[in-house]
């Protein structure tokens, strides 16, 4: 079964990796879903990540396969650039606006363009964060070695209690790895500064794109400037991988890493967004409510207790 999607969420791998998490994966002509229980109710939803473009037919075969699996419903996040057309089938096709998984915008790099009119693009600050870190002796590799990796996991951790964020697990990193990286799609970054790895970011490489989901990093050397010069690197290894588009895996507004981002003068592209196909509307409306409920708790908890890895 030929799988149409060009996005490495939706690839043999992916799925593998997900099977192994413990995810029910189920495969259709369109792509591969995510089944996910919901104890409370008793009953399942799916998840289509990043499929392709939504026609009525693929659609209605969706609310088809939802129905056999007793499905509430299937939220759809097409690696699709935001069209009226297309929005005007997901409606007629009952789905509704849901809540977001991915971001509905994201920055693109065009890899396309020579080194010297990309590094002229950017900004003057980001400019010269860069040569601070080639001056202060940053270097930046490629390193796929399970030490390299055991430090990723280890950044990662500290990264996400100091910025206060729920990262997967180690379990979770660690599987993903493992598939991603022996398909030839997850490459992994280190920045190092003193003989010491103080940067660490996952990159994938699919069908002309280059991707970067995964990053982390110490704040004993943030001085050094090692995420300016990480980007940079990350560039130009997509070049040499012949890659046409870098995408920054989304945007957020008037968040931090967002501002980063910016330096690097990406082009702000829109996507469809997100969609709910609804099946069992009863149980969907009391789905979410407890969405809500569920959020909420986890906002209050985030205050009083620390992420963990």
């Amino acid at each position: 079964m030929k799988n149409p999607n060009t996005h490495p969420l939706q690839s043999p791998s992916w799925a593998e990796f997900r099977k192994k998490w413990g995810n029910e994966v189920l495969e259709t002509k369109y792509g591969y879903l995510t089944i996910h229980k919901v104890p409370v109710l008793n009953k399942k939803i799916g998840i289509f990540e990043k499929g392709t473009i939504p026609t009525s037919k693929m659609l209605l075969d969706l609310k088809k396969i939802g129905e056999e699996k007793d499905l509430i419903f299937i939220k759809l996040e097409p690696n699709v650039l935001k069209e009226e057309k297309l929005i005007k089938t997901l409606k007629d096709s009952g789905a509704a606006r849901g809540k977001t998984i991915f971001t509905s915008t994201t920055f693109w790099i065009d890899l396309t363009k020579s080194e010297e009119e990309l590094l002229k693009s950017f900004k003057p600050k980001t400019r010269y964060n860069i040569r601070l870190a080639e001056r202060k002796g940053v270097k930046v590799i490629e390193d796929n070695s399970d030490k390299a990796f055991e430090k990723y996991l280890e950044l990662t951790s500290e990264t996400s209690k100091r910025q206060g964020f729920y990262a997967h697990n180690e379990k979770y990193h660690r599987l993903m790895w493992k598939y991603l990286r022996e398909a030839g799609i997850a490459h992994l970054l280190v920045a190092k500064y003193k003989g010491e790895i103080i940067t660490t970011w996952i990159l994938f490489a699919y069908n002309g794109f280059l991707y970067y989901p995964y990053g982390a990093s110490t704040e004993k050397y943030k001085n050094v400037m090692p995420n300016n010069l990480m980007m940079w690197e990350a560039i130009k290894m997509g070049q040499k991988l012949k890659l046409q588009i870098f995408d920054l895996w989304g945007r957020e507004e008037n968040k931090g890493f967002t501002k980063f981002k910016e330096g690097f003068n990406p082009k702000v592209v829109e996507f469809l967004g997100t969609w709910d196909l609804v099946i069992d509307n009863n149980s969907y409306q009391i789905y979410k409510v407890l969405e809500k409920f569920r959020w909420a708790i986890l906002r209050a908890k985030s205050k009083f207790v620390s992420p963990s890895f």
